[in-house]
């Protein structure tokens, strides 16, 4: 019987070759099939060998003929199709409507669970929820957090308003600013970050509710950002950043529009606007004011940091509102896909 083992053709690559291969292995698979031809080599026993390495003669016997017929290459494992997906065929379509569709089942939105209990309950497929998961993958769907987004929009009107902003654009004697207040809290929401498993991350959250406004106009077409740090929002607090934009901002056009959304203070009679020119925001139309980016930025640097008083909340915030200079405003806008020319 032991005459009819095959034996491993050394002349195929060098013990030195294959003892790379064995260290630069992908898998074990791959490590273990040439461990042995390694070992028949060197003249151990068959036997041993099928013992070893916990594996039939049979097996051992085609890793022989592998590496007789093409070398190390054919000792190399390769890609396994594994099991044929259960969804397949006419479930496709179904499941690709179903996901894009979920009021079909019911259904105001689908989570990975939902989808696949839904799969393995209603249309009675035995598949995985990893597999699930997969599929999704391979169709272009990612789990994401919904964007808040009003019902109440005037598309004709926020479609009009585009056009004029185009035109205006284009006008050598017209600079847009967008102008808009935002909420800025002593205890912001820390943003994930990477970390050992096991080990438990902590920012500092003092729980005071500390609370102050920033109200700010950019021209994204120069990169020009002003702001004023203000306790609250309203007439005298805007009316008080209008002057003192009117005073420090170094207008370099003829006109300038001031372009911002419809809150009360913003619509008061009694405004003196000075150079600027109000414009109004289509309601419920956040999205079409470009100072948004700037506000997301500057929350963003702030999102760890906390603060136990006013004062020093103050401080750190006007630490950081130094940091938009023009030129790093202007390639903010661009990165973010917002051009002026």
């Amino acid at each position: 019987m032991k005459s009819q083992w095959p034996k491993p053709n050394a002349e195929n690559c060098s013990l030195a070759e294959l003892e790379t291969a064995m260290r630069a292995a992908a898998s074990p698979r791959s490590r273990d099939r040439m461990r042995a031809i390694r070992a028949l080599i060197l003249g151990e026993a068959w036997e041993g060998l099928v013992r070893i390495f916990e594996i039939d003669d049979r097996t051992l016997r085609r890793w022989v003929r592998r590496f007789n017929g093409s070398g190390i290459d054919g000792l190399v494992d390769r890609p396994r199709a594994g099991r044929p997906r259960k969804i397949q065929g006419a479930h496709v379509e179904q499941c690709l409507d179903l996901i894009e569709h979920p009021d079909k089942a019911g259904q105001t939105h689908w989570t990975g669970k939902k989808f696949h209990g839904h799969l393995r309950q209603t249309l009675q497929l035995e598949v995985g929820y990893s597999t699930v998961l997969h599929w999704l993958h391979e169709n272009n769907f990612r789990l994401k957090v919904p964007q808040p987004w009003p019902d109440r929009q005037d598309e004709a009107l926020r479609q009009s308003f585009v056009e004029q902003i185009a035109k205006w654009i284009s006008d050598e004697d017209i600079d847009l600013w967008y102008g808009d207040e935002t909420g800025i809290e002593g205890d912001p929401r820390p943003r994930r970050r990477w970390a050992k498993i096991g080990e438990k991350t902590r920012v500092t959250h003092n729980g005071d509710h500390i609370r102050m406004n920033v109200v700010g106009a950019v021209c994204p077409r120069t990169g020009e950002f002003f702001s004023l740090e203000m306790s609250h929002s309203d007439r005298e607090c805007f009316q008080a950043f209008l002057d003192t934009a009117n005073q420090e901002i170094p207008f370099s056009r003829r006109r300038n529009f001031l372009i911002v959304d419809n809150a009360s203070w913003h619509k008061c009679k009694s405004l003196s606007w000075g150079s600027f020119e109000p414009i109004y925001l289509p309601p419920y139309s956040p999205d079409l004011n470009p100072i948004e980016l700037a506000f997301a930025k500057l929350k963003k640097l702030l999102r760890d940091g906390a603060e136990r008083t006013v004062d020093k909340l103050w401080q750190l915030c006007g630490r950081i509102l130094d940091q938009f200079t023009e030129h790093e405003c202007r390639n903010y806008f661009q990165h973010c896909g917002y051009r002026y020319t």
